[in-house]
């Protein structure tokens, strides 16, 4: 398990800073959760809620580019692996990936991230999920971006009014 000390001691050092740092640690991480959520409620209780709540937004949502840039690796070497399929196979995977990019392109892709992001869902995997189909970068960022803030202001003030 992660010492939480050492992300409670980047924010004690360095206050808003440390969070943006301990958020993109946080978010950084695909297959090992880190608890820095955990910090952003505590610091939520000693500095201002909402500042930590954006910063902390922030940070994360950098750190979830990460999952993104892994789904565009794969989608490459995917490409490579398809070389050994036959032509008729790679069609149809083809066809599949087309009408699952056109429904999460069209429909409902900026709905799906944002719900990913700002609840406990794995958000890594529709990071990865978005790379892989080259979902807009953009798109992605700004749905990611406002459910991160979202949720890190929700558990800034839970710490404010829980830990006090």
């Amino acid at each position: 398990m992660f010492d939480v000390s050492f992300l409670i001691g980047l924010v004690n050092t360095f206050g808003y800073l440390g969070i943006f740092l301990v958020s993109i640690i946080g978010s950084l991480s695909l297959f090992i959760p880190l608890p820095f959520f955990i910090v952003v409620m505590a610091a939520g209780a000693t500095l201002n809620p909402l500042l930590v709540g954006i910063v902390a937004g922030i940070g994360a949502t950098i750190g979830e580019l990460l999952g993104y840039g892994v789904g565009i690796g794969m989608n490459y070497g995917h490409k490579k692996i398809a070389k050994k399929h036959s032509k008729k196979e790679i069609k149809k995977e083809r066809a599949w990936m087309r009408i699952i990019r056109k429904w999460f392109h069209r429909r409902l892709g900026p709905l799906v991230i944002f719900i990913f992001a700002v609840t406990p869902l794995p958000d890594k995997i529709i990071g990865i999920f978005c790379g892989a189909v080259r979902y807009d970068i953009k798109k992605f960022f700004v749905s990611m971006l406002i459910g991160k803030i979202i949720l890190s202001i929700i558990l800034a003030y839970a710490g404010l009014y829980g830990l006090n």
